[in-house]
């Protein structure tokens, strides 16, 4: 159940009645959620982008099946003047706009986000669409002028949440080479994960990210995990530990294309920025980022794989010598294995359980982290010596 004293009318619509004055239009699929705080330089673009999204024909998408939802909170610069300003020029574009004045304790990107999603999905149901789609992007971020229309097929293929290929703008910053070894080294990831734990649901080509810039999901999957995890920050990666933990049907999708900034210096505590910062770190003092090797990640997924066999197919009594391969090859106790078996009420909760049990045990001790290159070039020379048997 999502909670009601944490919706956005019993916060907003009293100091700014314009949403309740503006309520859903009875066409609505999608609601966009942007949470602004000193956006004033990046916010018109970013509109833009929403202002003109478009069919897979070309043409625009009827703004009656879609809206904006900005909430500007604890600002100190001109973000409400540009966002009255815009929607004063184009008043027919959808986009509704609320401020807010959060406490200390409460002003951060988590808050923010939990009352607009709350909101969209209350705005959803209102005109009878529990399948409609809450869409996140970030104030300052592009989004690709097919974003709507191509995360509406990934959901008409029948995934449950969408979760976009997020890309940065080059800007010259000094740790873009850091950046982009990180990539290169979690789409290998990514793509070792389809060959050896492959989900119907998410097939090859795809991506690694899912982070509130780009992340959209149906109102059912929403409700199932209780909304927006209630967290200050890192909420993105909150509510997809959630939707994981429950088995959603999460598409991580190529086609789906945002782009957004590498700034140093973030509106949010723990992020992208802090990640960049740590990255100067490191080159300052001529350091290499240390990742989970090669061998370690292909043994994880491979049994991982097996795991997820085993539940699917528990209605069968599974081997205990299956269940001891999988827990000797992870370093678990195949007695505490065989418990998590039979009390999880998900994969994704079973799985979660046995990755926060490796994190604590013999796996880190056996497993050496290694540089971010080496990890690289171990997992293209795996995946290209698969490329080769499969041809």
């Amino acid at each position: 159940m999502l909670s009601a004293p944490d919706s956005l009318p019993v916060f907003l619509t009293r100091r700014n009645p314009f949403l309740a004055l503006h309520p859903p239009d009875s066409q609505l699929c999608v609601s966009v959620v942007i949470p602004a705080r000193n956006e004033a330089d990046n916010l018109e673009h970013t509109l833009n982008a929403l202002r003109i999204q478009r069919q897979a024909d070309g043409s625009l998408i009827p703004w009656a099946q879609y809206e904006v939802l900005i909430l500007l909170n604890n600002c100190t610069d001109r973000s409400v003047a540009v966002a009255e300003s815009y929607q004063q020029r184009y008043p027919d574009f959808p986009l509704r706009i609320a401020t807010i004045q959060l406490a200390p304790e409460n002003a951060n990107v988590g808050t923010a986000r939990r009352l607009l999603m709350d909101e969209a999905y209350r705005r959803l149901l209102q005109v009878g669409r529990p399948h409609g789609i809450i869409a996140s992007t970030d104030a300052d971020t592009i989004v690709d002028c097919q974003w709507i229309e191509q995360i509406r097929a990934e959901i008409n293929q029948g995934c449950e949440v969408v979760a976009g290929r997020i890309s940065t703008r080059p800007d010259g910053n000094q740790v873009r080479l850091n950046h982009l070894r990180d990539v290169t080294y979690r789409m290998l990831i990514a793509r070792l994960e389809a060959y050896l734990d492959p989900l119907p649901f998410d097939p090859w080509p795809r991506h690694f990210q899912h982070f509130g810039a780009s992340l959209a999901l149906t109102c059912v999957a929403y409700k199932r995990v209780g909304g927006l995890p209630k967290v200050p920050h890192l909420e993105d990666e909150a509510l997809y530990t959630a939707l994981l933990r429950t088995d959603t049907r999460i598409r991580k999708s190529p086609t789906v294309r945002v782009t957004t900034s590498t700034r140093m210096h973030g509106r949010v505590a723990i992020g992208f920025s802090e990640q960049l910062r740590y990255w100067e770190t490191l080159n300052q003092t001529n350091q290499s980022q240390l990742v989970e090797s090669a061998g370690a990640i292909i043994r994880r997924i491979q049994n991982r794989q097996r795991l997820r066999s085993i539940w699917q197919n528990r209605a069968t009594k599974s081997s205990a010598a299956d269940v001891q391969l999988i827990a000797t090859n992870l370093l678990i106790d195949t007695d505490w294995l065989e418990c998590q078996l039979e009390q999880a009420s998900y994969f994704g909760q079973l799985w979660q359980e046995v990755d926060a049990k490796i994190a604590t045990g013999a796996w880190a001790v056996y497993w050496k982290l290694v540089p971010i290159t080496t990890a690289i070039r171990e997992l293209r020379a795996f995946l290209n010596t698969a490329d080769t048997s499969n041809a």
